[in-house]
């Protein structure tokens, strides 16, 4: 099958989007108004029939002073990544990325490579030998991840090292998922460990309010999250952030931004933004208060939105990225220790990759990167 790749329209980038069962909520079209500081481009691959068969949201960062430019496909393209023809869907890409003057393309393959249930994950906790996630011997694997890679590499596309934990990349490699395809939400429950089930009975006996929110909501999602970026050390997205967010996501669809807010007695204790594209819903932000977490206001909220994404229909309720740190030590440790109490599993990504076309100025960039 030979491939032609060129622009296409928003709107036909979403339709394509609507005929599958989900797709990175990173490679929607309104993505690109919310990163309003890079130029995008929607790129379409048909087949020789002239049908749409693959998509990719493409984002172009520009060089200072020159018409250069980094492009990146984030959690992109949505192609066919096991085609034994892999080839024909990204060599006319870079082709194409060239002539709109890239120096660099990043991607960002949306395969699974690895998943590590909730047992093994514990295992490898209390095994004092065990510090990486990738030490673990996984619950499942993917083998068709291996031969992806293998291909991209005999290509020319290159992988940072960042010592497995998957961070080097822009998105998380590492992220927690809770399946919901096939399960009732009594199944889930229950997978949820001892904590979990009781700190959800603690905020529900508290009497721990979890609502939904809306736009007019944000300044009241800001103040808390604010107050989580002073605690947790990071340094906060304005305000002004979220409004477009909400703005241009709910836009393109009604559904696919949500705000949720856990209260007691009225005062809001903890925060989350969610995302949805077809099936796959996202635990996107999070923010709390320093004050009642006694309540255990996050577990309630977190129960509440897996269980409208249930209701929705969702077949898996993403929690985001993690490292793949099992050292209690290490600062990172305390994201997948929070995540795994909900039963779910570990999923390992193949990771973003990188093809200089400019090896002068990728190298430039490299260094730059690598100093910030």
């Amino acid at each position: 099958m030979s491939l032609t790749l060129r622009t296409i329209s928003r709107e036909q980038h979403l339709a394509f989007l609507q005929t599958l069962p989900s797709a990175s909520h990173c490679q929607v079209p309104a993505w690109a108004d919310v990163k309003n500081e890079w130029r995008s481009e929607n790129l379409g691959w048909f087949d020789n029939a002239g049908q749409l068969v693959g998509v990719g949201l493409v984002l172009y960062r520009q060089l200072p002073k020159i018409k250069r430019y980094l492009a990146y496909l984030p959690e992109g393209p949505v192609i066919n990544w096991y085609a034994p023809n892999l080839d024909d869907w990204l060599q006319p890409m870079l082709a194409h990325l060239k002539h709109q003057g890239a120096f660099s393309v990043k991607m960002g393959p949306p395969v699974v490579i690895r998943r590590w249930d909730a047992g093994a994950i514990k295992s490898g906790i209390q095994d004092q030998d065990v510090k990486r996630l990738r030490d673990v011997e996984a619950t499942y694997i993917e083998p068709r991840a291996f031969e992806v890679s293998e291909r991209l590499r005999k290509m020319g596309w290159q992988q940072s090292e960042d010592g497995g934990a998957g961070f080097g990349d822009v998105q998380p490699r590492y992220v927690f998922q809770v399946p919901l395809a096939n399960r009732s939400l009594d199944d889930v429950l229950k997978g949820f460990n001892q904590l979990w089930r009781r700190n959800i009975k603690k905020a529900e006996k508290a009497g721990v309010e979890v609502v939904q929110g809306g736009y007019y909501d944000l300044p009241e999602w800001q103040r808390l999250y604010e107050i989580t970026a002073v605690r947790d050390k990071f340094r906060p997205r304005p305000l002004s952030y979220f409004e477009r967010m909400w703005t241009v996501l709910n836009n393109e669809d009604p559904n696919r931004m949500r705000l949720y807010f856990a209260r007691h007695n009225g005062v809001n204790l903890s925060a989350a933004t969610m995302l949805v594209v077809g099936g796959h819903v996202w635990y996107s932000y999070g923010a709390s208060d320093n004050i009642g977490r006694e309540y255990r206001p996050s577990n309630a909220m977190q129960w509440r939105m897996l269980r409208d994404a249930y209701a929705m229909g969702a077949t898996v309720y993403d929690l985001r990225g993690i490292s793949d740190s099992l050292d209690e030590t290490d600062h990172l440790f305390g994201l997948i220790q929070f995540k795994v109490g909900t039963g779910g599993e570990a999923v390992e990504y193949i990771g973003e990759w990188d093809f200089p076309l400019n090896k002068l100025l990728h190298k430039a960039l490299d260094m730059y990167m690598s100093r910030r």
